[in-house]
């Protein structure tokens, strides 16, 4: 990927320092979270670059800082001014759970319950979807230390992998919000695409951390099976970071909106999580349990990984993949 840029140095020092520390995540989110390029102005490509150096460094920070940063794209994409304070994006559904909103436009309350809030405690603000008809969702814009804000018990989280980004649900009672686009305009918005590619680009990050465990591993080893392990992990990152980067040239090129953009962005993730369950297999076979057993970056970044990526929907995303093909031509491809 591209060079990084020179703000970035001191982001990528504190990332390999910080560990699972949820505090410094969050700080450097507040810090960094407004450098990132916004997606689909020029320099999406360097926008994943540094989500991809953090995530091979840190995955806990990667996850903060691309969850924080995609609120302040969504609310930019929306017409809004950078607002202050830590962001996280609520748009999980998870039955028996249900948000809705009632009011205007002058006056809009949320009751319910969200699931899949994480971090909910700790965040200052966040952007939430919530039914306001039978069948569609629309984005709201809420401050979490409102005292109608509940943070349910985290009890039930026993996360291996980001153990300290802890998801519950958070109860809203006629909890004030101020919408952020019409009924259907979150997921229908090109940036709903780029902002799901963005967090591919944090996977692939956190495969090239393993890659170079894989590597350093190997090295002094004989015979053929340790360079077959290092060269399947290397076509695979080669592939998953061709796929971005064609990718963040596309958005920047505005020929990834409306369905292209959701065909892409599933051909994208489908790539990269497909290359990062590779390398976290060839890893394991190549290496054996000792680093995972004995070493704590590496046994965390494994975890981390293996939770993070399963943000991809697997056989339901390609099952919509294709489905997208097989409507767009009998014999080829969606876009």
């Amino acid at each position: 990927m591209l060079e990084l840029p020179i703000w970035a140095s001191p982001l990528i020092s504190e990332c390999q320092n910080s560990g699972e520390d949820v505090d410094v995540a969050l700080k450097l989110a507040a810090d960094y979270g407004r450098l990132l390029p916004q997606p689909g102005r020029g320099e999406t490509a360097l926008r994943w670059a540094v989500l991809a150096a953090v995530g091979e460094h840190n995955l806990t920070v990667a996850r903060v800082l691309e969850a924080h940063s995609d609120a302040l794209a969504i609310l930019n994409e929306a017409g809004a001014a950078p607002p202050e304070g830590t962001w996280g994006v609520f748009a999980a559904e998870a039955a028996p759970h249900r948000l809705e909103a009632h009011g205007s436009d002058a006056r809009v309350t949320l009751n319910g319950v969200k699931p899949w809030c994480s971090l909910a405690a700790r965040l200052s603000s966040a952007l939430v979807t919530a039914h306001v008809r039978s069948d569609e969702r629309q984005l709201f814009r809420v401050s979490l230390r409102h005292p109608s804000v509940t943070a349910e018990s985290p009890g039930t989280w026993v996360a291996r992998g980001l153990r300290n980004i802890v998801s519950a649900p958070v109860r809203f009672e006629a909890t004030p919000a101020e919408p952020v686009g019409p009924p259907g305009w979150y997921l229908t918005r090109p940036g709903f695409a780029w902002g799901g590619m963005g967090v591919a680009a944090c996977w692939h990050g956190g495969a090239r951390g393993l890659r170079t465990a894989l590597v350093r591993g190997s090295a002094g080893r004989t015979g053929d099976l340790a360079a077959m392990h290092v060269g399947a992990v290397d076509a695979a990152l080669y592939a998953s970071e061709a796929a971005l980067t064609a990718a963040a040239a596309r958005i920047d090129a505005a020929q990834a909106e409306g369905g292209a953009g959701q065909v892409l962005g599933l051909r994208v993730r489908a790539t990269v999580a497909d290359a990062v369950e590779r390398t976290i297999r060839h890893v394991g076979h190549a290496l054996g349990p000792a680093p995972l057993a004995f070493e704590e970056e590496h046994a965390r970044r494994v975890a981390d990984l293996e939770l993070y990526v399963r943000q991809h929907h697997a056989e339901r995303d390609l099952a919509r993949l294709g489905g997208a093909v097989l409507a767009a031509r009998p014999g080829g491809s969606a876009a």
